[in-house]
């Protein structure tokens, strides 16, 4: 679908400078901007790209003045950026609006389905399931007895939500991830084999949530494995079982946290972390990539190295380590 550079403006609130007529229908990076595309400047290392840019419509901020011609229209903001993000949002929920049940889905009686939801083929809705409003389920995706899933959600292709779990307002889950597996439990024998402990439990995933593709959030033991509201976890995640993920907290991909620890609020965890069992991480706590992280934290900590230490001791700590060979020749010369 064709948007005028008219209609870009009246959703941006912008103002038009050349031609209102314009067309858009694809978006683009500045320096890779062909006929027909959208663009933004917001960087001033890109704005020599405006001026060769063959995008039709280019962002700018309302303060920027061209200094050569330039062939494409500019719709003027305050903030490019802010405004292309704008755009972004904009076109993924338009290029997914989808609606109606496909063939060869399977729903049970007993479910109850919400309005305007979308069920792509071979899902499967168990019993007693509840759907709420403007639900998107894209095929492949299997809902398991009793599971709750609240309006403006999106499981894309494969996602399997165990029975019993809830999902929140607002959450998109991507393809393949696994919600209300197991929790890995197992007590040893006094033959050495391991007996499965069973867990009853369930998942609940709050509002405004993003798990990414082939993540896994385990069900718990007893009670609740819970994701708090605005959690952003990336593809590869694991969640064990009992878990408490904070609110509007980040973990980015190959991550794990292990069962029964509480990670608090605002938290940044960078990827191929390791979170230990049974321990609290303070709120606002940063957790650089690859750290392992073996007890409790305070709020706001920065933290590097396996064992998890204060960032700017380890950084400390690396320059002698890098020195260490040189450190020991010395000694043994002495």
């Amino acid at each position: 679908m064709e948007f005028k550079a008219t209609q870009i403006a009246e959703i941006l609130g912008g103002d038009i400078v050349g031609d209102p007529s314009a067309t858009v229908s694809t978006l683009a990076k500045i320096e890779e901007g062909e006929k027909g595309s959208m663009t933004f400047l917001s960087n001033p290392k890109y704005t020599s790209y405006i001026y060769t840019t063959k995008a039709s419509i280019v962002i700018v901020n309302k303060t920027f003045e061209p200094t050569s011609e330039i062939s494409a229209t500019l719709i003027k903001v305050d903030d490019a950026y802010q405004a292309f993000t704008q755009i972004l949002e904009f076109y993924n929920e338009y290029k997914n609006q989808k609606s109606g049940i496909d063939m060869n889905t399977f729903v049970s009686d007993s479910a109850t389905l919400g309005q305007d939801i979308y069920l792509g083929a071979f899902a499967y809705i168990g019993e007693n399931v509840v759907i709420g409003n403007n639900v998107k389920i894209y095929p492949h995706c299997y809902i398991g007895d009793n599971v709750t899933i609240k309006d403006n959600t999106t499981l894309y292709a494969g996602v399997k939500i165990y029975a019993d779990c809830e999902i929140g307002n607002n959450c998109k889950i991507h393809a393949g991830a696994v919600i209300g597996a197991d929790g890995f439990g197992f007590a040893p024998t006094e033959s050495g084999e391991y007996k499965a402990i069973p867990q009853i439990g369930n998942v609940i995933i709050e509002d405004n949530v993003d798990i990414g593709a082939n993540s896994t959030v385990d069900r718990a033991t007893m009670g609740s494995t819970i994701i708090k509201s605005g959690v952003k976890l990336d593809n590869l995640v694991q969640i064990a079982h009992n878990v408490v993920v904070g609110k509007n907290t980040v973990m980015a991909s190959q991550s794990g946290i292990a069962g029964s620890s509480k990670v608090g609020d605002n938290c940044m965890i960078g990827g191929q972390v390791g979170i230990s069992g049974h321990i609290t991480v303070g709120n606002k706590v940063v957790i650089s990539a690859k750290t392992g992280l073996a007890k409790n934290t305070k709020d706001n900590m920065v933290l590097r190295g396996n064992p998890a230490m204060d960032y700017t001791d380890y950084n400390k700590s690396y320059v002698l380590f890098k020195k260490l060979p040189d450190i020991v020749k010395e000694i043994r010369n002495k």
